[in-house]
């Protein structure tokens, strides 16, 4: 059952035609990242992952309390390994846009759940979806590599981005299994706090000068809110107003949304040819995208 202000933005969104609800939601996520590039000279991007995660699970927690329903030591388990492939994802993810041009970051990126349709799909649009996908991502990552950035830069970037889209390949499969286990955005909050638990050894340390500052702390909010809380709740808004179909030719509009960001946040302009490439991406996304999930960076 939904609540007096959930009940209260579905009205509202209900009057916003899907198409633009989904421009918004693609805007808000990466204006999240971009606020998060804008951090990584204060503080590092790893830890600026970690702590996005932090913030989000602290806010889906408090608002899903999911200590009031009954978990299995299966459901938390599957849960957890969850969270641990989304935390993964969002760290690589923000270690590759340190060093990548966030258009083409994101385009790479969704390599992996294209993959995941071309290995379990049976149509020929998922296995000419991800041979189109391939050739938009040695486009994009060949203009990158002849670009004016440091070379160190773009190796880094590109495994970074690599092994985010491997994780988010994994993020698909793992979220379907613990979708069918429990209710989503409950699952969710479990899996981001099991997944910031399980990386802070690591970066909680090199976090404090966060905590110092209460501007850098309000970023982190802000970073929390664009990439992970809004999205999520208006694509559960789109989902429920349109078709499957429908929302697979949305999904692509995704590596348009994030160069216009890039663009206009970062003065990340792209060429002609990386815009081929983007463009090939997209029309991947579109053929395949009926069997990948939207996307939750």
């Amino acid at each position: 059952m939904l609540s007096g202000p959930s009940r209260a933005l579905a009205s509202a969104a209900g009057r916003v035609p899907p198409p633009a609800l989904f421009v918004v939601s693609g805007l808000t996520q990466y204006l999240g990242a971009a606020i998060a590039v804008g951090l990584f000279a204060v503080v590092g991007a790893p830890e600026v992952a970690w702590l996005r995660i932090v913030v989000a699970a602290v806010l889906l927690l408090a608002w899903r309390r999911p200590w009031r329903q009954r978990w299995t030591r299966r459901t938390l388990a599957w849960a957890a390994v969850f969270g641990v492939a989304l935390a993964a994802m969002n760290v690589t993810f923000y270690v590759a846009i340190d060093h990548l041009p966030l258009g083409s970051a994101v385009a790479i990126e969704f390599i992996g759940p294209v993959a995941v349709a071309a290995i379990t799909g049976r149509g020929w649009r998922e296995r000419g979806g991800i041979a189109v996908a391939a050739v938009g991502v040695v486009l994009l990552a060949g203009v990158t590599l002849t670009s004016d950035l440091p070379r160190e830069d773009v190796v880094i970037g590109l495994v970074a981005i690599g092994l985010a889209a491997a994780c988010w390949a994994a993020y698909i499969l793992l979220g379907r299994r613990v979708a069918l286990a429990g209710s989503g955005v409950t699952s969710l909050s479990v899996a981001m706090a099991a997944g910031a638990l399980v990386f802070a050894p690591f970066l909680a340390p090199s976090s404090g000068a966060v905590l110092e500052d209460w501007k850098l702390l309000l970023a982190v909010v802000g970073i929390a809110v664009c990439s992970s809380v809004v999205p999520y709740v208006l694509e559960q808004l789109i989902l429920r107003r349109v078709s499957a179909a429908t929302f697979s030719v949305l999904l692509a509009m995704l590596p348009a949304t994030a160069v216009v960001i890039g663009a206009v946040v970062l003065q990340q302009f792209p060429s002609w040819l990386e815009l081929v490439g983007l463009l090939l991406v997209s029309g991947a996304i579109a053929m395949t995208a009926q069997r990948t999930d939207p996307p939750p960076a």
